[in-house]
């Protein structure tokens, strides 16, 4: 997206957009435009809804319960979503490791239930609400889909169904310390998938159920122990460089 309305404030809106129109905010948007950002008439914002592009805005009417945009002009044309797929772990930092994956380009975010897991049921309203946060603050056009948590078992099981030809490529902590550039450069031009452990990394028999399945690609993320949240960052960011959008 262009960067040339960067220090506006930007919002998402699960809505239509187009030019002309006029959008009221909810309660909480008007809150946090109005009081927590302190913007009132006149004043310019941007607004996205990850179908139609990015619009610059004007605020027709900022009351402190109520505040109306009128979009003046697109601001950017949409872009094709990303179709990076994230697997994790869920862990305690959750808002961090959901802001990080919607900033390095994932597209599909999934919660994987392994057998170390530490937060076995987590919120899915919640990731959403880091997802949006971070799409609103880096820029990007699309939000992350969040899909459904699914058990470890069942995510191999349905792999090849549910994505057909995406390789899945795992972060493995008991890989000999390697680089993996090589691997994923093999991978260029495929579809994609991250899984990533948790804090604990996989069992025993859940790394050996990896390595037997003929879509799956391990990778070392170095000879280095990381926490789950970091070791997410550096995988995708290795993918994104290697064989992804970078």
């Amino acid at each position: 997206m262009p960067r040339t309305h960067k220090h506006l404030p930007r919002l998402y809106l699960d809505q239509p957009m187009h030019t002309g129109m006029e959008i009221a905010l909810d309660k909480d948007q008007t809150n946090h435009l109005v009081n927590v950002l302190r913007r009132g008439a006149g004043d310019r914002c941007v607004v996205f809804n990850g179908r139609d592009g990015a619009f610059l805005c004007e605020i027709a009417e900022a009351g402190k319960k109520l505040a109306t945009l009128k979009l003046v002009e697109q601001s950017a044309p949409q872009t094709e979503p990303n179709d990076l797929w994230f697997g994790f772990a869920p862990i305690k930092r959750l808002d961090y490791q959901i802001q990080k994956a919607t900033e390095m380009g994932a597209g599909i975010i999934q919660p994987v239930i392994t057998r170390y897991v530490q937060n076995p049921r987590p919120n899915p309203d919640k990731l959403e609400a880091h997802a949006i946060e971070a799409a609103q603050q880096c820029e990007v056009l699309s939000v992350p889909v969040i899909a459904p948590r699914i058990g470890f078992d069942a995510l191999l099981e349905s792999w090849p169904a549910a994505h057909g030809d995406r390789m899945l490529v795992f972060g493995d902590e008991s890989a000999a310390s390697s680089s993996p550039i090589d691997s994923l450069a093999e991978l260029e031009g495929r579809r994609l998938g991250l899984l990533i452990g948790p804090e604990g990394g996989f069992a025993d028999e859940e790394r050996a159920a990896l390595l037997a399945a003929d879509f799956v690609v391990p990778i070392s993320l170095g000879p280095r122990i990381l926490r789950a949240d970091t070791a997410a960052v550096a995988a995708l960011a290795l993918i994104q460089a290697v064989a992804g959008d970078w």
